[in-house]
């Protein structure tokens, strides 16, 4: 028995401007107009700003917040323990910077009520603001993983992806690549996270919806396009393996 219908999952590491930008204020005002029950799971990913002093004194006046404090692990590990830590019948993971705006969820619920298990938002024709390296970088991993993966999602990286419950109980635990020991430094670009999520949810037959979504650019922490572009590809190599091996049978 669920105790909400929405669950709104959403990682955090080092994220004191969007924070002190009002961010979490945007989605409490959005949830607040809702009529269906709901929680939001904040994960706190070791932040070593004043992130963690920020999100509880936003939660004291929030009382369907929650928050979940870890050691540094990567927004990957985030994500899975706030997924395995929720209560609703839907569980969206979305980024505190708000690039998809959570009202955007309206767009995706109503394919839970077609037969959809997996409902993930797409960019690929708006990724307004972002800069040319960006989308060329975006591109070239998509032709990658085509040819290493052959997912058939145009769209993979938005993080913006909800989940009916029983699936997300069924994929989440199964991910190896992105699993509890995983180890981070600093800020990294998981994109092989979302990769090995929806490789999972493609195995065990659940029917994936992508829709589109509004989406703006934002960059509020530093990238390293050759060092996670690196770790990008060896994370395919690792599912691909991990596949060919029966791992997620």
């Amino acid at each position: 028995m669920t105790d909400y219908y929405l669950s709104v999952v959403i990682p955090c590491y080092n994220e004191e401007i969007n924070i002190r930008l009002g961010a979490l204020e945007n989605v409490a005002s959005y949830l607040n107009r809702q009529k269906y029950r709901w929680e939001v799971i904040l994960v706190d990913d070791g932040s070593s700003d004043d992130s963690h002093k920020l999100l509880t004194r936003f939660i004291r006046g929030n009382k369907r917040f929650k928050l979940i404090k870890r050691e540094h692990q990567g927004k990957a590990i985030a994500v899975i323990t706030g997924v395995l830590n929720s209560k609703g019948q839907i569980i969206l993971f979305s980024d505190l910077d708000q690039a998809a705006p959570l009202a955007e969820v309206e767009k995706l619920l109503p394919y839970f009520k077609r037969g959809y298990q997996v409902v993930i938002g797409s960019r690929n024709s708006n990724r307004r603001g972002a800069p040319l390296s960006r989308i060329a970088m975006a591109r070239g991993f998509m032709i990658l993983r085509n040819l290493i993966l052959n997912l058939g999602i145009k769209d993979t990286q938005c993080g913006f992806k909800a989940f009916q419950r029983k699936a997300a109980l069924t994929i989440f635990p199964k991910l190896k690549v992105f699993n509890m020991n995983r180890h981070a430094i600093g800020s990294t670009v998981s994109a092989g996270f979302d990769i090995e999520v929806l490789f999972v949810a493609n195995i065990m037959g659940f029917k994936i919806a992508e829709v589109p979504v509004e989406w703006h650019y934002q960059e509020t922490r530093h990238i390293n396009p050759l060092k996670d572009s690196f770790e990008s590809l060896f994370d395919l190599i690792r599912i691909r393996i991990n596949s060919l091996r029966g791992i997620y049978g």
